[in-house]
């Protein structure tokens, strides 16, 4: 039986600077991605935050219902956030609209109760700008109920530094989730800014050992490493593998660790057991996926039948 996956987290539109100056608006949000990527390989996916009642909103809500997501966070009044892109040599940046925004419209107690409803614990996936203070407090809170109901809790840490302001108090809200994880994704760019050195694929081992230090009432029994251009490191309880990125013409990388990490997370949940035996698959997977997502501009996962045809 398919384990459910449910996310947490932000749905944005990406306005990705063309060079003639206009914005071209693409749905995005890394949980968003992430939710669409799984449910593409075949995964039981539901989002949990409000989507909004604006025009990028329900076009948000057609995507997620297209490719397979579930919708039980329902509709807010408030208007979809927005970030503005800037693409150079393949690498993005942002910049974010995030105050009074629909996908921050919940509270811990309705993310809870949908929580305790579902007939079977599965898999609780969040991250990114839902990390930043003060609205970790809630994600926390969140967290923590959920593993006392028998959820696993999958973290993509997907650090946005430019959006915190102080970086000391972010890093330690980082390091409270990590400490309420299971299944962790981190980028090097992530690792730096939270003061991990050195950081390349060579040092995974290391990291990832660093990395699970950091557990309190998690496990962190599995851990992904992804370093851009030069690979990704995958490890599942001590069964660890590392892998080249396979090659491709790279439009942009928007959206192609949330078409990794979604991937990842498919393959655990349509396959109870052997995660271990199968590392070296599933992280083969997972990039074969990332790279297709990167011929393409924004963020657009690929299907099950198209990595399979890679």
């Amino acid at each position: 039986m398919t384990t459910p996956i449910f996310v947490l987290g932000e749905a944005l539109m990406d306005c990705i600077a063309q060079p003639d100056g206009q914005l071209r608006p693409l749905m995005g949000g890394s949980p968003f991605n992430l939710a669409r990527a799984a449910a593409l390989q075949g995964a039981k996916v539901s989002y949990l935050n409000p989507l909004s009642h604006d025009f990028f909103g329900q076009g948000m809500v057609q995507q997620l219902r297209q490719d397979g997501v579930e919708l039980p966070g329902g509709i807010s009044a408030l208007p979809t956030s927005l970030a503005v892109v800037q693409v150079q040599q393949g690498q993005p940046s942002y910049g974010f609209y995030r105050e009074g925004i629909a996908d921050r419209d919940y509270t811990v107690q309705s993310v809870v109760d949908r929580l305790a409803q579902q007939p079977k614990a599965g898999i609780l996936h969040t991250g990114s700008l839902l990390l930043i203070p003060p609205e970790h407090h809630k994600v926390v809170a969140i967290l923590t109920s959920a593993r006392a109901l028998g959820w696993t809790i999958s973290v993509d840490i997907n650090l946005r530094p430019q959006v915190a302001g102080a970086l000391p108090p972010y890093v330690r809200a980082l390091r409270e989730v990590i400490g309420l994880t299971d299944w962790l994704k981190a980028s090097d760019e992530d690792l730096i800014t939270m003061g991990y050195s050195p950081v390349s694929l060579a040092q995974s081992p290391r990291l990832v050992r660093e990395l699970r230090a950091e557990g309190m009432q998690g496990s962190l029994s599995r851990v992904a490493l992804t370093f851009g251009g030069d690979g990704a490191h995958l490890d599942v309880d001590g069964h660890a593998h590392s892998l080249p990125v396979p090659p491709v013409s790279v439009v942009d990388t928007v959206g192609a660790g949330d078409t990794f990490w979604g991937n990842t997370l498919a393959d655990w949940a349509g396959q109870d057991g052997g995660a271990a035996d199968r590392v070296a698959d599933t992280l083969a997977r997972s990039m074969t996926a990332a790279a297709i997502n990167c011929t393409r501009q924004g963020c657009q996962p690929p299907t099950r039948a198209e990595v399979l045809a890679f």
